[in-house]
């Protein structure tokens, strides 16, 4: 069976689902820190950082948001967060192809060291590693990747 993935342009009704699901993929990633304690700072974040200066592509399936893509004016890709029962699907891979195809001439990103996963999905996808760097938020050690297109 093929998913039925749909992919649209965000909309500010989506806010609630995109948070939600924010909290729920992170929580799985980083079980031992307290997402559900990071979500007022995170609902800021989003709506006076990521909604005003950046794409946001999400993905619904039978009318549930199961992913989102954030992409920057320059091309830097902020969130990839893929509902945990949809991890392993062609979900993440569309939402990637769609940040391709917005920001053709190159996409950079920092993912976590420690996300061995999300590291291997990049790069099978086209992304190389371009430098080590710390997250300015969590203070922890990330790997700044890029693709060209």
């Amino acid at each position: 069976m093929v998913a039925a993935f749909r992919i649209r342009p965000y909309r500010r009704e989506d806010e609630d689902a995109a948070i939600a699901l924010w909290q729920r993929t992170w929580q799985q990633t980083y079980p031992d820190i307290e997402f559900a304690a990071r979500v007022a700072w995170w609902r800021g974040r989003w709506c006076n950082e990521l909604v005003p200066n950046a794409t946001i592509i999400v993905a619904e399936e039978a009318s549930a948001l199961v992913g989102f893509v954030t992409l920057d004016r320059k091309g830097y890709l902020d969130q990839l967060v893929v509902a945990p029962d949809h991890w392993g699907s062609k979900l993440a891979e569309r939402l990637v192809n769609e940040a391709k195809r917005l920001s053709p001439d190159g996409i950079t990103l920092l993912v976590n060291t420690d996300n061995a996963r999300a590291i291997r999905f990049y790069e099978r996808n086209g992304f190389v590693h371009a430098g080590a760097d710390v997250n300015p938020t969590s203070g922890r050690p990330v790997l700044r990747m890029e693709w060209k297109g």
